[in-house]
């Protein structure tokens, strides 16, 4: 009886693994270098909504395009469009006015803050002009 038992829980411990396995969808690749981590996609997704409209650009602005399968698709992770990198310079820019010159609350990350963004001096242009 007690091996039946344990043969009973071994076989449903397996087959939660193997239920696990199977539905482990394979982690996005992510390459941050200036946004938390940990970061939701939820919050990526808006934050990344406020640099289009602010530049007035779409994805393929910063992230650079792959054909696969004959589809187009955008490779988030890739540096290879230098744009990207200058992104994070603004990125990197506008956290260091917010944190640095207004209200800076501890509890939010310097990205989040909205005081100074893309928009205060591109204002719906990519390349804002000069004074």
């Amino acid at each position: 009886m007690l091996q039946k038992k344990i043969s009973f829980v071994m076989l449903v411990v397996s087959c939660l693994l193997m239920v696990g396995f199977v539905n482990t969808v394979p982690g996005k690749e992510r390459n941050f270098k200036v946004l938390p981590k940990d970061i939701s996609d939820e919050k990526l997704d808006s934050l990344m909504v406020t640099y289009n409209k602010g530049l007035g650009v779409t994805c393929d602005f910063c992230h650079v395009q792959e054909i696969k399968n004959g589809d187009t698709t955008l490779n988030f992770a890739s540096d290879d469009n230098p744009v990207k990198e200058e992104g994070r310079r603004m990125m990197r820019l506008t956290i260091d006015i917010n944190k640095n010159y207004f209200n800076y609350d501890t509890k939010v990350h310097p990205a989040f803050l909205t005081r100074i963004s893309c928009n205060t001096c591109h204002k719906g242009n990519a390349y804002p002009e000069g004074n």
